[in-house]
């Protein structure tokens, strides 16, 4: 894919519904599906991209992030708990919980590695943001292992097509990391910066990358999704129809539409007014696939 914009469909909206914090958009290909979080909303939702049917679930806290397992099941980080999620039946089961940052933290980006695990991020809530937050790694049996500190907003998080890279951000740094990543045990080491940010480029909220190796990034300070090179080059900064836009994934049979949530968290009346489309979902297609995301192995 090259860096044209005449190469990428002009973003569009996805559904006429506004959520006040979407995140976490997750392509179920089995079932040609998309999920997607409202943090705030506490809820998770998914629209069947054939039939148009919507569906969503209520959880009893804010829903940070989630992922798909392989048993068919959702790995689902709620403000500090773990659980397994059966959306066809609604049970519920607490895998473990992630604890230990402060009273006002609450989990935020979260993504299944290339190691079955679920990568959980997690920030600070208060206003002056401190970097008291952290990353932790959760596996099938419930084992939580704290991989990174002295975070404010944990964010960010996707893998290399090989699977030997990881990317991870800090939306207030804002930077964004690389480490090198072992998909059989989970290590990180030997990180570097991949990316220094601003609030007019955008500074990263969460991330996807495609079958080239470059990284896509919510600018969600600059109302942006911009795509860079495995080198860190700028090669595409897309507008997006609202202020905030907070995470992209690639989906579709041939992993080619992105979809984008976006956020109205904190606007005013008048600021909700002047932009429709906040917290709405947009697709857009390109000539590039995506990497698919992995499934959270419950047995390990």
């Amino acid at each position: 894919m090259s860096g044209d914009i005449s190469a990428v469909q002009q973003p569009r909206i996805l559904l006429e519904e506004r959520f006040e914090l979407g995140e976490c958009p997750n392509w179920d290909g089995d079932n040609n599906r998309l999920y997607w979080a409202d943090i705030i909303g506490q809820k998770i939702h998914a629209l069947d991209i054939e039939t148009g049917q919507r569906h969503s679930w209520s959880f009893e806290s804010e829903v940070g992030c989630f992922g798909l397992t392989d048993q068919g099941r959702l790995v689902v980080a709620l403000k500090s708990d773990i659980i397994l999620f059966d959306p066809k039946t609604g049970v519920r089961e607490k895998l473990a919980a992630v604890e230990g940052d402060n009273d006002m933290s609450r989990t935020n980006d979260g993504k299944i590695g290339p190691d079955g695990a679920f990568w959980v991020g997690t920030m600070d809530q208060n206003a002056d943001k401190q970097p008291v937050a952290s990353l932790y790694r959760v596996t099938g049996s419930g084992e939580v292992e704290h991989k990174v500190g002295g975070i404010k907003i944990s964010n960010g998080l996707a893998w290399s097509p090989d699977g030997r890279i990881m990317y991870h951000s800090d939306s207030r740094g804002p930077w964004v990391n690389r480490w090198d990543f072992d998909a059989k045990t989970g290590a990180i080491s030997n990180c570097e910066l991949f990316l220094d940010l601003n609030d007019t480029v955008g500074r990263p909220d969460g991330a996807a990358v495609d079958m080239e190796g470059c990284y896509w990034s919510a600018g969600v300070s600059a109302g942006k999704l911009n795509r860079f090179s495995p080198d860190g080059t700028l090669l595409l900064s897309i507008d997006m129809p609202m202020p905030n836009p907070t995470m992209p994934c690639f989906g579709g049979v041939d992993m080619k539409t992105l979809y984008v949530t976006s956020h109205m968290e904190n606007y005013p009346a008048d600021k909700r007014a002047e932009f429709p489309d906040a917290g709405k979902l947009v697709m857009l297609r390109v000539d590039v696939a995506g990497v698919p995301v992995n499934r959270f192995r419950e047995d390990v």
